[in-house]
């Protein structure tokens, strides 16, 4: 038993048992998809994700605006030395 690792998959979270010295999967178990009750709840999460899009799409807005303020002023401070 000292030669089999458990691992996780990153991307289907399904456990693999995997034989080091034989370098084998040697047992797999998928995960239990969690699934949608209702249209209802599915509907929420949709408009919860919507609305995270939007809140990083201002920040990175406003987070740009502030670079552009930025740089016209060191321009302008550039200027007014030479």
């Amino acid at each position: 038993m000292d030669n089999l690792i458990e691992i996780q998959c990153p991307i289907c979270h399904a456990n693999l048992w995997v034989d080091i010295e034989k370098k084998q999967v040697v047992q797999h178990k998928r995960s239990e998809r969690k699934t949608v009750s209702s249209f209802d709840e599915l509907l929420t999460k949709e408009k919860q994700k919507k609305e995270a899009v939007d809140e990083r799409f201002s920040q990175a807005k406003s987070l740009e605006q502030a670079k552009k303020k930025k740089a016209a002023e060191f321009f302008e401070q550039t200027i007014k030395e030479k």
